[in-house]
């Protein structure tokens, strides 16, 4: 690069991340009848970035492999703002979950470039260790058979898993492994990018697999847990998992499936967390009391949420420890029915990750 294209960076790459956390607090604190208020809350932190994502057009095609992945970022960035503002003038919540849809696409175009652009590396870790110098420098020498990967899970597909492998990986440890489920308009290959910080900070193996069908199989005939059975045996005998320590965890339909699918007798899980899940106390009443006796689950769930409504999270906590599970729970107050990424930490340092 010569020194024209490295301003170009200094003037693209900052905005363009200060864009992607505007998205992703609206994705954070949507609630239908805040929607305006949330989107004008981010206000104008698209404009930067806009005036800037020209200067690539001059970059040349030698340097396609860090213009191409910046340009799409920006641009799904960009995308997000409009669509967003969209709803938040029409007040479609639908209009403003599929611009929220741009955001783990523009995150997959940017990962890449992470060993590339210290600052991106950064975006993708935990605020508290993006100052971490020594962690920054593993990060930058990544271990054979680590980063992302995609099986059967290209979207528009079912049935498959992302997986991000981190690049500490060291195979004389045994790993931590989260399988994080997706909620029912979901795909693992989007809900990858709702654990991806803090799974790689912290060193732990994440799984994001997509559902069978059109959700998951929370009535009906299963097809979804031999497949979760079968990626957990996959995935352990290629890498070190630990085997204490294998989290089921999921957002909506998913949280639902983590109870589903989590209290069959053989679960291969060792922990469940539950997130803004629904639950009938018949699934207490009928697991298997050997396997639901001492069982770690974590339920968490927002006072304002308008799909499952709270008081359904505590009854199943009541239900569950009635049970015999040994359980935690979390109410958010100003959480609505979405993903609240603020938790991840939370839960491994409950796993004892």
């Amino acid at each position: 690069m010569d020194d024209r294209e490295l301003d170009d960076l200094m003037a693209l790459v900052p905005p363009l991340l200060q864009a992607l956390e505007g998205v992703a607090f609206v994705g954070r604190y949507l609630h239908p009848p805040q929607l305006a208020a949330v989107v004008d809350a981010i206000g104008a932190a698209d404009a930067p970035l806009r005036a800037a994502r020209p200067r690539l057009e001059a970059w040349p095609e030698a340097l396609a492999d860090v213009r191409d992945p910046l340009g799409a970022a920006a641009d799904a960035a960009l995308a997000a703002f409009d669509g967003l503002r969209e709803a938040a003038v029409s007040q479609d919540v639908g209009t403003a979950y599929r611009a929220l849809g741009q955001l783990p696409r523009a995150q997959e175009h940017l990962y890449p470039l992470s060993p590339l652009l210290p600052p991106v590396s950064r975006f993708f870790l935990d605020i508290a260790h993006r100052e971490d110098a020594a962690l920054q420098a593993r990060l930058a020498n990544p271990a054979p058979e680590t980063g992302i990967f995609h099986f059967a899970n290209e979207r528009g597909e079912k049935g498959g898993v992302s997986l991000y492998v981190p690049e500490t990986y060291d195979p004389a440890t045994a790993h931590p492994l989260v399988v994080a489920l997706h909620g029912g308009s979901g795909h693992g290959r989007a809900f990858l990018w709702s654990w991806l910080r803090e799974a790689r900070t912290r060193g732990v193996i994440l799984a994001a697999p997509t559902a069978v069908g059109q959700t998951w199989a929370i009535s009906g005939p299963d097809p979804d847990t031999p497949n979760l059975t079968e990626m957990v045996e996959a995935v352990s005998s290629r890498w070190r998992v630990d085997p204490a320590r294998i989290l089921l965890t999921g957002m909506s339909d998913g949280g639902t499936f983590s109870y589903v699918s989590g209290l069959e007798p053989d679960s291969p899980f060792t922990h469940l967390a539950p997130v803004s899940a629904a639950f009938h106390p018949m699934l207490a009443q009928m697991a298997d009391p050997g396997r639901i006796a001492g069982l770690p689950i974590h339920v968490t769930h927002g006072s304002l949420d308008w799909m499952f409504p709270v008081s359904m999270a505590r009854e199943a906590v009541q239900a569950l420890t009635a049970a015999g599970a040994s359980v935690t729970w979390r109410e958010i107050e100003d959480l609505s029915h979405t993903y609240p990424r603020e938790i991840n930490g939370e839960l491994l340092d409950w796993l004892g990750a």
